[in-house]
């Protein structure tokens, strides 16, 4: 299928409401069709893996096109300069979370952009560090726990950021890396007194609401049974 067919095929897709509703989360609505997640994950699958396709529909800029193109590249193809160029587009939450759970954090070069983005100037790249870290959970089964544990001090370092999608993305790192197991959730726990012990109300922010949820009985209940 060519980049004309497919963009073709999301205009005809178009829901003008849910445009109207998404520009309300900081996306631009003169570049958004509003298609689906259903609607794109059935052209994606029409589709299959076409790592080419993907790179001209993510120049495209059409934030529809960039979720399929997320959706049909191949993990295994992408390099570490195209994420690199792909994080610096990044111009939504939506997009950033989106092609981070469903291509990079898949990428051989998953850990190592987490740590390198991690100090970025740029909310949604250093945002990307964080939400790859917590994709990882869940993307890499046979990780050790060490290579979990080294992501606490960049959350330590980082939890004065006040940004918004930062302070989130840390946030969300820090509880989804402090649920894989028993032994990390007590990791998770310690960083979350560290970081809350920070003259910032982020950091307490971040710390108060981690602490809340890795110590609540369900966690403790389910890694538990996980034993």
């Amino acid at each position: 299928m060519r980049k004309e067919d497919v963009i073709a095929r999301l205009k005809a897709l178009s829901n003008p409401g849910a445009v109207e509703e998404m520009a309300r989360f900081g996306i631009n609505p003169a570049k958004s069709y509003g298609v689906s997640t259903p609607n794109l994950w059935a052209l994606a699958r029409e589709i299959g893996t076409d790592h080419g396709l993907a790179q001209e529909l993510w120049a495209s800029g059409i934030h529809d096109a960039r979720l399929v193109a997320c959706l049909i590249a191949d993990p295994q193809a992408i390099t570490g300069e195209q994420m690199d160029g792909w994080a610096g587009d990044f111009d939504s939450w939506a997009v950033c979370d989106h092609c981070c759970n469903q291509l990079f954090a898949r990428s051989s070069y998953a850990w190592n952009k987490a740590v390198a983005w991690s100090s970025s100037e740029r909310e949604y790249v250093k945002r990307a560090a964080f939400v790859i870290m917590a994709c990882l959970v869940v993307k890499d089964k046979k990780a050790a726990d060490e290579r979990f544990e080294a992501f606490f001090p960049i959350m330590v370092r980082e939890a004065w950021d006040d940004r918004n999608y930062v302070k989130k993305g840390v946030n969300w790192a820090l509880r989804q890396v402090g649920k894989r197991n028993s032994n990390l959730n007590q990791r998770a726990i310690e960083t979350a007194r560290e970081i809350g012990k920070l003259d910032s109300k982020s950091a307490r922010w971040i710390a108060s609401d981690g602490i809340r949820e890795l110590t609540s009985d369900s966690v403790q209940e389910r890694l538990q049974r996980k034993k």
